[in-house]
């Protein structure tokens, strides 16, 4: 399934995810949805990012606070996740574009200040090759 995801401190970026083990893989743990969007989506974290000391990533709303550490945004299927509408896709890289610094909190509402992202280079790509000298 293409999804988007979201790193602390960097843009985010889209990514082909295949099954539980990659799920795991990409947000580096056991895996926990958020569901704070009315539009058929979820925010798909590490369920132990805040014991296992992750870093700040991004402010959610509908009472979810904030998520630690890296998440990934996906479509819902009837009975499963599935890939991001291309739509869906723009809307939540606009959304999660700007990265975010953890000021504090208010209850369970992040206090935050968005900043400029690092850009990261898509993984899974290879190096580019060395340009061949001009002659």
């Amino acid at each position: 399934m293409n999804v988007l995801v979201v790193e602390p401190d960097y843009a985010p970026y889209e990514k082909e995810i295949d099954g539980l083990n990659e799920m795991q893989a990409t947000v580096g743990g056991t895996i926990q949805a958020i569901y704070p969007y009315e539009e058929q989506v979820a925010v798909v974290c590490n369920d132990d990012g805040i014991a296992l000391g992750l870093p700040f990533n991004r402010s959610m709303e509908g009472g979810y606070g904030g998520v630690f550490g890296t998440f990934f945004v996906c479509g819902l299927g009837e009975e499963d996740f599935c890939s991001l509408t291309p739509e869906q896709m723009e809307r939540y890289k606009q959304k999660f574009h700007h990265a975010e610094i953890l000021i504090g909190a208010e209850g369970n509402e992040a206090i935050t200040m968005k900043v400029s992202p690092k850009q990261r280079s898509q993984p899974d790509q290879p190096p580019r090759a060395p340009k061949p000298p001009e002659r």
